[in-house]
């Protein structure tokens, strides 16, 4: 029996009129943010709040803070497998990609692939594996390989002709510090990424993107109240241009404060030494509206809806391909 594997990539505008496709997981942010009565207001204002942080952080020859407006679009990633005659796809990934449009010059500029990330196969790794796992266990623990068919998937796909075909650049993906670890600021400060923070170990996330090839470093840009996580491949300070770093921050900031808004949203900033808490009571609403418990229950059943659709028909044979293949 022959098996292959590719991907397919599709794109879709993320505006004030944006409705999640049924491959969509539910929990993502920006898909969140498109349900309710109140789902319009949420998009527009989350956009407005982007661009503003957008200029208050590109703010050279920009001296009203409106010379750039920041586009979303999201990339939805299916993976096709061809089985004895067979064709399945799975969505397995779903991301971000910004581009920046310069209203002084007319000019449209790419920004950063990544930014959000979501995937099905995480809700099962982090909702059901690893939930099932630790349920005997008096001391918490990881099974073994945990995050290693994720992490093949996504490097395969970052490696495919899929990914290159679409864009230039590696990901970036932007996340929360983890509420577990201390963080402490170093002397280090970047012009646009703001002052760096380390950690003295890795947070279970770090782990579970090194399993992806992905690396982490955490700062907190100017007028910022949290560090920010930067999970990417290859060098994050040269990579990629101010312009494509302020839309990365501009965008996942913004969802910080909407889903975090005890860390990101704040009324005072990180300190030398810093431990993130969302049991934190000094800290400002947004004015949008987000149900952090419904979103918690829809990871598992999307995991369990992975397991049964994902994991258990293909696990076998995807692991076949990987041990085959050479990335």
């Amino acid at each position: 029996m022959t098996n292959h594997f590719d991907f397919a990539v599709k794109t879709l505008r993320f505006d004030e009129n944006y409705n999640p496709s049924e491959n969509t997981r539910i929990t993502t942010n920006f898909a969140n943010l498109a349900r309710g009565e109140k789902r319009q207001d949420n998009l527009r204002n989350a956009l407005v709040m982007i661009d503003n942080r957008f200029n208050s952080l590109a703010h050279w020859d920009n001296p009203k803070a409106d010379r750039y407006a920041v586009e979303l679009e999201i990339v939805s990633v299916e993976l096709k497998i061809a089985t004895a005659g067979n064709d399945n796809t799975f969505p397995v990934i779903e991301i971000l990609k910004t581009n920046i449009v310069d209203k002084k010059t007319n000019e449209r500029i790419e920004g950063i692939v990544g930014n959000n990330f979501s995937s099905y196969v995480r809700d099962y790794d982090f909702s059901v594996l690893l939930s099932e796992h630790n349920k005997n266990h008096p001391e918490f623990r990881t099974p073994d390989n945990f995050g290693e068919l994720h992490g093949n998937v996504f490097k395969y796909f970052v490696n495919s002709e899929a990914y290159k075909n679409n864009f230039k650049k590696a990901p970036v993906i932007c996340l929360s510090v983890s509420s577990k670890n201390t963080y402490y600021r170093t002397g280090n400060e970047h012009p646009v990424l703001g002052v760096e923070y380390q950690q003295d170990e890795l947070s279970l996330t770090d782990e579970y993107f090194g399993k992806m090839g992905l690396r982490a470093r955490y700062f907190m840009p100017a007028n910022s109240v949290a560090p920010l996580a930067f999970y990417f491949h290859g060098d994050l300070l040269s990579d990629y241009t101010n312009l494509e770093l302020i839309s990365t921050i501009s965008t996942m900031e913004t969802f910080q404060k909407i889903y975090r808004p005890e860390i990101y949203n704040a009324n005072s900033a990180a300190g030398k030494y810093y431990q993130p808490s969302l049991n934190h009571l000094d800290f400002s609403l947004t004015q949008i509206v987000y149900d952090r418990e419904e979103r918690s229950q829809l990871a598992i059943e999307q995991g369990k809806f992975t397991e049964e659709n994902f994991i258990k028909p293909y696990q076998t044979i995807l692991e076949q391909w990987f041990a085959n293949s050479v990335l």
